[in-house]
């Protein structure tokens, strides 16, 4: 695995540990697409550092529970928008 590779990846997860932030905020940062960084933490990870991964894991886990009442919090604030237009 390329060097580069191994080094945005462990970035990538030093980052997700620290700030807890989604795959498409960490993306923005790091200026990679969702894609990438998915698979940078599910797969190449687990090449690099299986521990490191499982924490991650656990993390995006979270996430994934989490994830329909964000998206419901964010359809409502666009419609209350909309309303107050």
């Amino acid at each position: 695995m390329n060097k580069n590779i191994i080094n945005r990846t462990l970035k990538e997860s030093e980052y997700i540990l620290k700030t807890k932030k989604t795959i498409r905020e960490i993306a923005k940062v790091f200026g990679v697409s969702k894609s990438t960084v998915h698979k940078d933490l599910s797969n190449r990870l687990l090449e690099i550092d299986a521990n490191l991964c499982n924490q991650i894991k656990e993390i995006l886990k979270q996430h994934i529970d989490t994830r329909h009442i964000k998206g419901g919090e964010s359809t409502r604030n666009k419609f209350l928008l909309k309303k107050n237009e």
